[in-house]
């Protein structure tokens, strides 16, 4: 997550009313280990981009299998990143 975000998540979640509590703890966020273990073991065939619900880049990225493993060997490195930024969207659609 990246740092200038942190601060204004802060305050929101702080000044957020009892009611948006229970919201919020129901969130599935995704693990960003796991997305990096999908990545490395079945990045080729999109699991890692299924997984964080990018379904539109899984299907091409299992279509082109990993675009000829080009693709997979750049979402080893991006996935945790990847992960983090849908949960940060998803956090910042409930407060």
């Amino acid at each position: 997550m990246p740092s200038d975000a942190i601060a204004p998540i802060t305050a929101k979640l702080l000044a957020a009313p009892d009611s948006k509590w229970d919201e919020i703890s129901a969130i599935s966020f995704k693990k960003p280990g796991t997305a990096l273990l999908l990545a490395i073991f079945l990045g080729n065939v999109g699991a890692d981009r299924f997984y964080v619900g990018q379904v539109g880049l899984g299907v091409i990225k299992l279509l082109t299998c990993g675009g000829s493993g080009i693709w997979t060997i750049i979402d080893w490195f991006l996935a945790r990143k990847t992960a983090r930024k849908v949960n940060l969207d998803k956090l910042q659609l409930y407060i």
